[in-house]
């Protein structure tokens, strides 16, 4: 089983939980659109080094095709010529849609109340994750609907709806959870999937410069963040959604919230270093007291 002759678009894939998502779809074979703001001639506010052409070459080397392309998808225009290019490169073909812009880390200011907080900050948070989330959808879904299948996933915060440390945050990912399974009852007519799907404390490049670490000793993190001890690499997630995209039964999943947790529980698959982080169970005994 692999995924050649499929083509996905991760939007926003530029490092983190999207890079790896697309590496993973990329070894099992598929056409992978990569989509992001930094390119090698251009930053984005994010000011991250990692670059959209970056993930498609990791996309070539893991065993796919790594197609990158710069996209805000703020932008309606924008979108739409990316979705036009898909129709046209791939006969029409979009098989896995996975919504994962974000860039909310700097616009988020924790501590700080609904009454207090940056309202410009709070609105592009909600019009970079959840607004881009539906622009691209709108445009992605009507090429699925015409092969009548497809999976969409929707990468969010949590399997809940429980508050989670800011009004702006919550409700960013909060809403990509509803809007997964408002998505599969919009298309309950089509054999098209849609899911939300969660990673744990994610180790992702941004969270290793933080707690000034590398991949090699990240555990002395834990120094900085305890619960950074029960972290997973991004490539967790990636192997979820890898997973997802081969079940030939994942409509059983439609309109749920999944976590990299369970479905390691599910698949059997592991995390680069060999072990099956569990997120759920150390956060039921360590942190949610």
């Amino acid at each position: 089983m692999n995924l050649e002759n499929k083509t996905a678009l991760v939007a926003g894939a530029t490092r983190g939980a999207g890079r790896a998502m697309a590496i993973k779809l990329g070894e099992a074979g598929a056409v992978v659109y990569v989509t992001g703001r930094t390119t090698r001639e251009e930053t984005s506010p994010m000011q991250r080094k990692e670059t959209i052409e970056e993930t498609a070459e990791l996309v070539n080397e893991a065993g796919g095709i790594g197609i990158p392309v710069k996209v805000d998808h703020t932008d309606e225009e924008q979108v739409k010529m990316l979705v036009n290019q898909v129709k046209e490169e791939q006969n029409g073909h979009l098989d896995i849609l996975v919504n994962d812009i974000w860039g909310g880390d700097p616009l988020t200011e924790w501590g700080k109340d609904v009454g207090d907080h940056s309202l410009q900050k709070g609105l592009q948070m909600q019009k970079q994750a959840v607004q881009a989330h539906f622009i691209t959808s709108h445009y992605a879904v009507p090429l699925m609907k015409k092969k009548n299948k497809g999976l969409i996933v929707e990468i969010t915060d949590g399997t809940d709806f429980k508050y989670r440390g800011n009004f702006y945050y919550s409700l960013a990912k909060i809403s990509n959870i509803h809007m997964a399974k408002a998505i599969a009852e919009d298309l309950k007519d089509y054999n098209i999937t849609s899911i939300a799907l969660t990673p744990g404390f994610l180790r992702s490049e941004a969270m290793l410069e933080l707690f000034g670490v590398t991949e090699e000793n990240w555990k002395e993190g834990a120094k900085v963040e305890e619960h950074f001890i029960a972290s997973e690499t991004p490539f967790y997630i990636g192997e979820a959604l890898k997973h997802l995209a081969l079940d030939q039964d994942v409509h059983r999943f439609n309109g749920r919230t999944l976590s990299t947790w369970e479905l390691s529980d599910i698949y059997g698959f592991k995390d680069v270093d060999g072990t099956q982080p569990h997120w759920g169970n150390y956060y039921k005994k360590h942190v949610e007291k």
